[in-house]
């Protein structure tokens, strides 16, 4: 016992301690990997009128395009859809979503191609994008306004995306219905 106190009373050994353990606290708010044992569940309904009066029942709501999301760095499922409200506005919606919690975790429209593996991983913040916020929970049903200006012809795929690493989760081409 008395030898590992000498070696901790040295300056040197003090020091490498100290680096060490600023290198770990900065390394776990970085990466947060708390968050791969920790699921946060939506379950937001899809945004409508009452379908009173309406023979198909959907309140006047109208799917524009549809995708299934594919994995990119992390597994991930789930139904995409593009809704027009009976006001004109759109919503993107997330269906059945099952991928993995992480930092800084957004939802992307984008023009970049849906390329499977790894080299889809990085291409979503390359050209033309808009980011509809942050997503609300890496499980489940959840909803996104979509902004007025954001041309479906242009923008046609969506990314889970990760900002902290530049890195896309999970995507889907968007298929216009």
């Amino acid at each position: 016992m008395g030898r590992v106190r000498r070696v901790l009373r040295k300056p040197a050994v003090i020091g490498v301690l100290i680096a060490g353990a600023l290198a770990l606290a900065v390394g776990l708010v970085w990466f947060q990997p708390w968050k791969l044992w920790v699921d946060e569940t939506v379950r937001e309904s899809v945004p409508a009128v009452t379908g009173a009066g309406r023979p198909d029942g959907t309140g006047g709501v109208r799917t524009l395009a549809t995708g299934e999301l594919i994995s990119h760095e992390h597994r991930t499922s789930g139904t995409v859809r593009i809704l027009q409200l009976p006001d004109g506005t759109r919503t993107l919606r997330l269906e059945n979503l099952d991928t993995s919690n992480g930092p800084e975790l957004k939802v992307l429209i984008s023009d970049a191609p849906v390329k499977p593996g790894r080299e889809g991983w990085h291409v979503f913040d390359d050209g033309a994008h808009v980011s509809l916020g942050s997503l609300k929970g890496n499980k489940g049903d959840q909803n996104y306004a979509l902004p007025a200006g954001v041309d479906l012809n242009r923008y046609t795929s969506v990314s889970i995306w990760c900002d902290r690493f530049d890195v896309s989760f999970g995507a889907t081409a968007l298929t216009r219905a």
